[in-house]
């Protein structure tokens, strides 16, 4: 289905302008029970619109409605939790009893408002409830990831049994919509594309190639913080299988020593960012001055970096969202803005990409300057390439790489003890990161089978100098993020 997220304050118009078949009030970080909260008219509850709310939005239509909703203290949940039918009803028609939902709230709901009846618990908690009767149903786990099990089912039926729609949206549809828009408004004028060597920022070239053709010039930084020879490797790629004009720029002393004793995670991805934008800059004097500049952003990158269409809860600024210089020249051109990475997969298949590339790990835009926590030093990226190939190869190996989301290593600023042969060692620490994940929205770390995770520590700890231990990260997303910094 086709969607558009938008913000709270002017939702009642919005609303009245564009007649939706239904509404979905999402979550968030806030909290009902806090004074100037996001809140809503009660006009908004009499529309006859179908309501979905989850999280915050059915603590907030509970509240709104005459229910009551109460702060968490040590009622918490985060992360997986089981939900028990107490009644199908319209949004859990043909679902077991009992299954596995995402739960991520310190509020709840402890009363429901009149004509409301309980549909779920979790524990002696309320995880759904809902007046059918007025099109009202509230969700306190979060259907929309991949670890609620039959959340996408849950979706169908409002989608389909409660707001009457079907389900027509394609990626066709919208590669066909995109590329017009990009011919639009680029006319007869040139762009260059700030490549990553990631399935987002390729995909985002094809759309704009599609639409204009070799007056597309693809630029590929080196910025010192790719992973083991992958400058060579990408450039190949996009060159010989891709057919796009790329042109590969080794900028990766400049990058170094900008970051020379820089160890905050948010100033290392503003450098970054900055420096990219520099560098493209340069390039695009040399290329004739083209005015825009495609990036691969998506929609996950707009909602952890700045408040974006509504107020959201700033997690980290990626390099192309928060890290963008204020008197940037380049005017953008981000196809993939509000796209998730899944969709943006799609999008790639339906390009005709070879289904190997498409299904690439998420690579950060920062690179590894992200995955070495503290400073960032030439010596420091030499040790974390050297673990990090051993984690790629060994994942590869396993065939598990189309199971994961992500699978790296991280390289900490602290030193164990550790005995190697019959000397004492006080070298670096390494954790691994490897997760599974639908869309990079929420991540539960991958239960990949002993036996490998024991191969890539002992290659590890033998064959790269510097490691001496190696620890597995175990946290979920929420509350941890994916990458370290």
């Amino acid at each position: 289905m086709y969607c558009e997220i938008i913000p709270y304050y002017n939702a009642l118009e919005r609303i009245k302008e564009y007649k939706p078949a239904g509404i979905i009030l999402s979550g968030g970080p806030d909290s009902v029970c806090r004074e100037g909260s996001p809140s809503l008219p009660p006009e908004f509850f009499e529309t006859d619109i179908p309501i979905l709310g989850i999280c915050y939005g059915f603590q907030l239509l509970a509240q709104s409605l005459g229910g009551r909703t109460v702060p968490g203290h040590d009622r918490r949940e985060f992360g997986k939790a089981t939900a028990q039918l107490t009644d199908g009803g319209v949004l859990f028609k043909e679902l077991p009893q009992r299954f596995q939902v995402w739960m991520s709230h310190g509020d709840r709901v402890d009363q429901l408002p009149p004509g409301f009846k309980i549909y779920a618990n979790s524990g002696d908690l309320i995880a759904a409830a809902a007046d059918e009767s007025r099109k009202i149903w509230g969700l306190q786990f979060h259907p929309e990831v991949v670890h609620t099990h039959y959340g996408k089912e849950i979706l169908e039926n409002f989608i389909s049994s409660a707001c009457g729609c079907k389900q027509d949206w394609t990626m066709a549809s919208f590669i066909k919509t995109t590329v017009e828009s990009i011919k639009t408004r680029v006319g007869n004028e040139s762009a260059i594309c700030g490549l990553s060597g990631g399935v987002d920022s390729t995909v985002a070239a094809l759309l704009v190639h599609e639409a204009i053709g070799d007056r597309l010039t693809c630029v590929f930084v080196n910025n010192g913080l790719l992973r083991k020879n992958e400058f060579e490797s990408v450039l190949q790629n996009f060159r010989q299988h891709l057919h796009l004009k790329v042109k590969g720029v080794d900028a990766s002393d400049r990058f170094l020593t900008l970051l020379e004793e820089v160890e905050d995670p948010e100033k290392k991805r503003k450098i970054i960012g900055n420096e990219f934008i520099r560098v493209f800059e340069e390039q695009s004097h040399a290329l004739g001055e083209p005015p825009f500049l495609v990036q691969g952003t998506l929609y996950p990158d707009v909602i952890e970096s700045e408040s974006v269409r509504g107020p959201s809860a700033v997690i980290k600024s990626h390099h192309n969202v928060g890290g963008l210089p204020s008197d940037m020249k380049l005017k953008l051109i981000e196809p993939l803005r509000e796209l998730f990475k899944d969709e943006v997969r799609k999008v790639g298949e339906e390009l005709g990409m070879d289904e190997g590339f498409v299904h690439r790990h998420p690579f950060p835009g920062p690179g590894l300057a992200v995955r070495i926590v503290g400073s960032v030093t030439r010596e420091r990226l030499f040790v974390l390439r050297e673990a990090d190939a051993i984690v790629q190869e060994e994942i590869e190996n396993a065939a598990l790489s189309r199971e994961l989301w992500q699978a790296f290593a991280v390289l900490l600023p602290i030193q164990s003890v550790g005995v190697m042969g019959d000397d004492r060692t006080y070298e670096n620490v390494a954790a691994l990161r490897i997760v599974t994940s639908m869309d990079g929205m929420t991540a539960d770390w991958a239960k990949i089978p002993y036996e490998v995770l024991e191969r890539i520590s002992n290659r590890i700890v033998n064959e790269v100098r510097g490691i001496n231990r190696v620890v597995y990260d175990i946290t979920s997303k929420p509350p941890g993020t994916i990458e370290w910094e």
